[in-house]
């Protein structure tokens, strides 16, 4: 099953439903999912509603996450568009950097017990 993705960016145009190998491993809750999509689709700053939406975080649940990650400087407001303001993952923060390595060799880890699907 396949889900239209909310695209203001022209980003990923669908996304596969199921959990990263993060959620599976980490728990699938919204402040992992957060991470999970900002780690993934760290390309771009978002809105609060961009966020939400593609998180599967709700709206009023993530506006009390963010002030959070924000006060932990976990995530940072790059700008104001429009009425929005624009947030991201803060790779200068040395905890995240080491957190994003930590997300992608665990994913490098399960991909690499998969079996390979014979040709």
């Amino acid at each position: 099953m396949e889900k239209k993705f909310r695209n203001s960016k022209n980003m990923v145009g669908l996304k596969m439903l199921g959990k990263s190998v993060f959620l599976e491993t980490f728990g699938d809750s919204p402040t992992n999912r957060v991470l999970d999509f900002l780690i993934v689709f760290t390309i771009f700053d978002y809105s609060i509603a961009d966020i939400s939406e593609n998180a599967g975080v709700g709206y009023s649940t993530l506006k009390i996450l963010i002030k959070e990650l924000v006060k932990r400087k976990i995530v940072i407001q790059t700008r104001i568009s429009g009425k929005n303001k624009m947030y991201k993952l803060n790779k200068n923060n040395p905890i995240v950097a080491k957190f994003v390595e930590f997300y992608w060799n665990i994913t490098d880890q399960k991909a690499k017990l998969i079996e390979p699907i014979p040709a």
